[in-house]
């Protein structure tokens, strides 16, 4: 109600990708496929996990709560978005709006600091594997696993706490086929010049953080497996390379999206397809390395 009252608007309207109707079916047929893609894909690890004593490892534990997030991140915009393209009028209520934004920050706060405790698991398995059971521990997993939901929801929390009261009365078109805060802040009537530097320094700075993190750990392990044979080294790379790759397709568009956020360039259309290449290439290269881990420690995702 409080937000009622600084606000004549109730609803936000999306252009999506695309005007052209030809475009619009081409974009229905493919997101589809892909949606369907991903659900299944992370499903399938999900089952095959569940129900394969001998990946009942720390590494799949921390895998199949990835798998859960991809899923969920995925199906909170992506299933609109495929119904919209057979609309004319793509709206969203401000609730709904609002729910997008909670949820995407939360959960891809939460897989950034997922990441972070995966690449720390591939570590101690290198690094440390005479002490990898000990180190990761069941106590450890379940305290890196709420570390990272509790990171994404206070990174979130304090995102859209100001949301409430950010008074909306005049435009209502949003540039893109979801809400996301860099292009609905924008339509907000009155000086957001502070709310523009929280983004930038809330979720560029977390994204800009993990990412480097990452990079941290990974140096760390290829600098451990150098003095090894050519052989055990170009694994290393080999294995490590698939993860590497996850974590790009993952981060590259979000540092670029909130550490340049309010550009004129609609650049989180861009993290759609980003998103969809990354849970693919997950969901293939956990396919093949699912079977090897028992017989190589050195068998990454």
């Amino acid at each position: 109600m409080e937000r009622a009252n600084h606000s004549v608007v109730s609803e936000f309207i999306l252009l999506g990708l695309s005007k052209s109707q030809t475009l619009q079916i081409l974009f229905f047929l493919g997101f589809s496929v892909v949606y369907a893609g991903i659900v299944l894909g992370n499903l399938l690890i999900l089952v095959t996990v569940i129900f394969d004593s001998r990946l009942h490892t720390p590494m799949y534990f921390l895998l199949i709560n990835l798998s859960c997030i991809d899923m969920i991140l995925a199906s909170f915009a992506i299933p609109k978005m495929i119904v919209d393209f057979l609309r004319k009028q793509k709206t969203i209520s401000w609730w709904g709006c609002y729910s997008q934004m909670f949820f995407m920050h939360l959960l891809g706060g939460s897989e950034m600091m997922l990441l972070v405790a995966m690449a720390i698991d591939r570590y101690v398995a290198i690094c440390k594997p005479l002490h990898y059971m000990t180190i990761m521990s069941p106590r450890v997993l379940i305290w890196l696993l709420l570390s990272s939901y509790t990171i994404g929801f206070v990174h979130s929390s304090s995102q859209m706490a100001f949301m409430l009261n950010l008074p909306f009365c005049g435009p209502n078109v949003v540039d893109s086929f979801f809400c996301d805060l860099p292009l609905v802040i924008k339509l907000a009537c009155k000086d957001t010049y502070l709310l523009q530097l929280l983004v930038v320094a809330d979720s560029g700075l977390l994204s800009l953080v993990c990412f480097l993190l990452l990079l941290v750990f990974y140096t760390v392990i290829i600098y451990s497996v150098r003095h090894h044979a050519a052989s055990g080294l170009a694994k290393a790379f080999s294995t490590l390379s698939a993860h590497i790759t996850v974590v790009t397709l993952f981060f590259a568009p979000c540092v670029f999206i909130y550490v340049w956020p309010f550009s004129r360039y609609s650049v989180d259309k861009i993290l759609c397809f980003t998103q969809s290449l990354k849970s693919y290439y997950l969901y293939i290269k956990e396919s093949r390395s699912k079977s090897s881990h028992e017989e190589d420690k050195l068998s990454y995702t």
